[in-house]
């Protein structure tokens, strides 16, 4: 499996904006490098169950975004440094949630994302994020 580490969640006031990030490694020993892995966002508010956020596909050409998020929420990478990002704005408080990265080895081509939880089989530990009203 691949490593995933996410962060820059944080604490912040509705209307605000946030950068996650998440460094990926670990799949070098496969001679595979990050640019053929489709990458995603997830999120778990409190009670409710884990939902996408934003996909992207391994060559960052294609990407879909949950309707809560779009014109709010950017998703892109940055293939040489191994880094898949969520530039999020006007942040509200049912954004608040752990927000997790998600990697899947790419076998539909460079174009394709993935939206369900269980076409991935890389996951990081979750970074918080709180929103206040």
């Amino acid at each position: 499996q691949v490593q995933l580490v996410e962060s820059g969640g944080g604490i912040v006031q509705a209307g605000d904006s946030l950068r996650l990030s998440c460094a990926a490694s670990g799949f070098g020993r496969r001679g595979r490098t990050f640019s053929i892995y489709a990458m995603a966002w997830f999120r778990m508010p409190p009670g409710i169950e884990r939902e996408l956020v934003a996909a992207i596909s391994s060559s960052g050409e294609s990407t879909k975004y949950a309707d809560s998020v779009k014109g709010r929420f950017t998703i892109s990478r940055d293939n040489p440094s191994n880094t898949v990002y969520l530039h999020q704005n006007n942040l509200k408080h049912e954004d608040t949630a752990v927000y997790y990265c998600a990697a899947k080895f790419s076998t539909g081509g460079a174009s394709k994302y993935y939206v369900a939880t269980k076409s991935y089989d890389s996951w990081g530990e979750g970074a918080q994020v709180n929103v206040s009203s």
